[in-house]
């Protein structure tokens, strides 16, 4: 089983939600944009797990 970081990648990300991994590139962007205007420092093609889950799941 493979140790689960803090971020979370565009390939988990596809294969969580079943969508194409262009599609997760997409909504990773859009979501650090988001923390970005918030006056996070993001990072290119992956996003805080956490706050993936904030906006996902409630």
């Amino acid at each position: 089983m493979m140790k689960q970081t803090s971020f979370i990648t565009a390939a988990e990300l596809a294969a969580m939600l079943g969508v194409s991994v262009g599609h997760a590139y997409k909504i990773i962007h859009q979501l650090n944009d988001e923390l970005a205007q918030k006056g996070y420092l993001t990072f290119s093609g992956r996003v805080p797990r956490k706050y993936l889950e904030e906006r996902c799941y409630n």
